[in-house]
C-alpha cells in the first residue's frame, strides 16, 4: 500500500489540495499497480513562520488553474459563440492545428477556414485526459463525436474527434486537432 507524504506551506485552499491529492494518487497508479482506495495521500501543513529557504521564510506559490477546467471553459465559449471570453483564454503566442490547413494564430481565422466546410458543428465528450508534461505546459486531451451540418444543409453526426492542448501560466497556448470529419464527408 503506497503512503505519500507531503509538506506545503499553509495557504492553499481545500479544493487546492484535494487537487493535489488526487493528481498524487494517480501518479503514484502510474507506476504502482494499485487501486485508487490502496493509495495514502498525507498533506502536512507548515506555517510560513516555520519554513525557510535560503535562510528566508517563504509564502505559498499561488496555484495553478485546473487545466482541464480552462480547455472546458475554452471549449464551451466556443460553443456559445463567445469568442471574445475564449480568446481571453488564450497566449499571445497561441497557434492551432486542424487537419489539412497551415497553423492558425487567431480565433476568425478558425472561423472564416471553417465558414467553407460546415454550417453549424457540436461537440459531444466523452471524456477529459490531463497530465503534466516534462517541460512547463499541462496537456489536456479531449475526445468524444462531432454532430451538426453541412454548407449544403444535410446534417452529419458521430464524426470522431480528439483535440491536445498546451496550458502554460493558465494560458492556452496551443490546440491540436485530430478528426474524420474529411473522410465522411467525401462519403456524403
Amino acid at each position: 500500500m503506497p503512503i505519500v507524504e507531503l509538506h506545503v506551506i499553509e495557504g492553499y485552499s481545500t479544493q487546492e489540495k484535494q487537487r493535489l491529492g488526487v493528481t498524487l494518487t494517480n501518479a503514484v497508479r502510474f507506476v504502482v499497480p494499485a487501486a485508487p482506495e490502496l493509495v495514502t495521500v498525507v498533506i502536512h501543513d507548515i506555517s510560513d513562520q516555520n519554513y525557510y529557504r535560503g535562510g528566508k521564510s517563504r509564502l505559498p506559490a499561488r496555484a495553478k488553474q485546473d487545466p482541464e477546467h480552462i480547455v472546458r471553459a475554452f471549449l464551451s465559449e466556443m460553443s456559445d459563440r463567445a469568442f471574445e471570453s475564449a480568446r481571453k483564454r488564450l497566449s499571445s503566442d497561441f497557434v492551432m492545428q486542424f487537419p489539412g490547413t497551415a497553423p492558425m494564430r487567431d480565433l476568425e481565422d478558425l472561423r472564416s477556414w471553417a465558414a467553407n466546410r460546415y454550417s453549424r458543428i457540436a461537440k459531444t465528450y466523452e471524456g477529459f485526459d490531463a497530465m503534466q508534461s516534462d517541460g512547463d505546459a499541462a496537456i489536456v486531451y479531449c475526445r468524444g463525436t462531432l454532430s451538426g451540418e453541412w454548407t449544403d444543409g444535410s446534417q452529419f453526426e458521430g464524426i470522431r474527434f480528439i483535440d491536445r492542448f498546451e496550458i502554460q501560466n493558465d494560458l492556452i497556448t496551443r490546440q491540436d486537432v485530430w478528426n474524420d470529419i474529411a473522410e465522411t464527408r467525401a462519403q456524403a
